[in-house]
């Protein structure tokens, strides 16, 4: 079964290019990890929010792409983000 995640990031002003290559390279990265079938990235127009969408084959695949980012890509969250980001797991309906 396909799952799906979307993540609503919320930089601070001074970080916000480097938050959107920071995502956007975290994407490129887990499109390389079979079993993804779909990574992008969007602005959401009424917060400004930096948005992250995937979905993936498996749990399996999903866990295996995050694992692949973290360790080739600096997409924690820290100090440069005004609040946690918003983090959604997705299963078909």
């Amino acid at each position: 079964m396909s799952v799906g995640l979307v993540a609503f990031h919320y930089p601070k002003p001074e970080y916000r290019d480097e938050l959107v290559q920071r995502v956007r390279r975290a994407a490129e990265v887990m499109a390389t990890v079979p079993g993804c079938l779909a990574v992008d990235c969007w602005q959401e127009e009424a917060t400004g929010a930096v948005v992250t969408t995937g979905k993936w084959e498996s749990n399996g695949a999903l866990t295996a792409a995050l694992a692949v980012a973290a360790a080739n890509v600096d997409f924690d969250y820290d100090e440069r983000e005004l609040r946690p980001r918003d983090v959604f797991n997705l299963s078909p309906v």
